[in-house]
């Protein structure tokens, strides 16, 4: 990888080291398959549901594994986070669980739903305007005051590890049915679930596609491995994937996508609920909008899985119930 040699980057055995952390407190997700997924795409395709996660997503995984390896010294000031509300609520609950106070930097138009469930496991919500002001300058600021730990959403060491677990499970579940994975496809915000996933999935599976899926006109992911640099979005609202709004990849994670993955595709919001519907009617699932852009990548054939054995990652469930009423009535 061509990492700059002050970088470390987490590897797949730091990845097996976060499952042995995580055994016995995140959940084991099951991997899913519906015969009316398979006739449309033309191919065996399983969904990952990672909203049967503790918090309803999947950021549970790198926040617990981050936060376990707190030192004793470190506890005592305390972390800070930043998120628009999945990577909030499982600092939060990890926070709980390991037994150190938490303050998390959330957008005022995330979800309510999501800034409710943070305070409820006893984080204390600090909210910024995510148009104006800078949510990384606001944190440094608040952990340098307290001497708190950073918990970044996802260009963090054990957080990409945390995720990557996801794949773990995936390689050994498609094992168990005699199968290997040729396309595996998730959301894509700042990188951190794909890259731990790439990680995780090439040291098993070398030829599998990794492709990362995301909301149209934000589509900072496909682009940065068109050009090889970090691409930036013009703008990071407008779209009803609240949770995948971020400016450009992470430094870390890309350093890991480009080279593991480098394909990306993107879903119009119309698709998005489209696929949260079809979800919720063929497996009773409820998807938030960030969480089913995989998945409605795979029902437009932005990616083509004809023939193929894939596997697409619902990220989480954490809908807004206003949004989630307009996907099941209007599709």
């Amino acid at each position: 990888m061509h990492s700059p040699a002050a970088i470390k980057l987490p590897t797949a055995a730091d990845v097996e080291d976060a499952a042995r952390a995580l055994k016995g407190v995140a959940v084991r997700t099951p991997l899913l398959r519906c015969d009316p997924l398979d006739e449309l795409a033309g191919g065996k395709v399983f969904l990952k549901p990672e909203m049967l996660q503790r918090t309803g997503s999947f950021k549970f995984r790198g926040a617990y594994n981050r936060i376990s390896r707190l030192t004793a010294e470190e506890k005592k000031g305390g972390i800070v986070a930043y998120s628009s509300g999945n990577h909030a609520q499982g600092v939060a609950l990890a926070a709980k669980l390991v037994g150190v106070k938490a303050a998390i930097i959330m957008p005022r138009d995330a979800p309510k739903l999501k800034q409710e469930r943070t305070k409820g496991h006893g984080a204390e919500v600090i909210l910024y305007d995510r148009a104006t002001e800078d949510r990384d300058a606001i944190g440094r600021k608040l952990a340098a005051e307290r001497g708190a730990v950073v918990v970044p959403p996802f260009d963090d060491f054990h957080v990409i590890a945390g995720q990557g677990t996801i794949g773990l499970e995936i390689a050994d579940d498609l094992a168990a049915l005699d199968l290997a994975p040729d396309i595996v496809t998730m959301p894509a915000s700042g990188g951190g679930l794909a890259a731990g996933i790439s990680l995780s999935i090439k040291a098993r599976h070398p030829q599998a596609r990794i492709v990362t899926a995301e909301p149209e006109l934000f589509d900072d992911h496909a682009r940065s491995f068109k050009s090889g640099k970090r691409e930036k979005n013009e703008r990071v609202t407008g779209s009803i994937c609240d949770a995948l709004l971020m400016a450009d990849p992470g430094k870390l994670t890309f350093e890991i996508t480009r080279e593991l993955s480098g394909e990306g595709v993107s879903a119009s919001d119309e698709e998005v609920l489209s696929a949260m519907a079809f979800a919720f009617r063929e497996l009773k699932l409820v998807v938030e909008p960030g969480g089913a852009v995989a998945l409605a990548a795979i029902l437009s054939r932005k990616i083509d899985v004809k023939g193929k054995v894939a596997v697409a990652v619902l990220s989480g469930g954490n809908a807004d119930p206003d949004v989630f009423a307009r996907a099941i009535t209007a599709y």
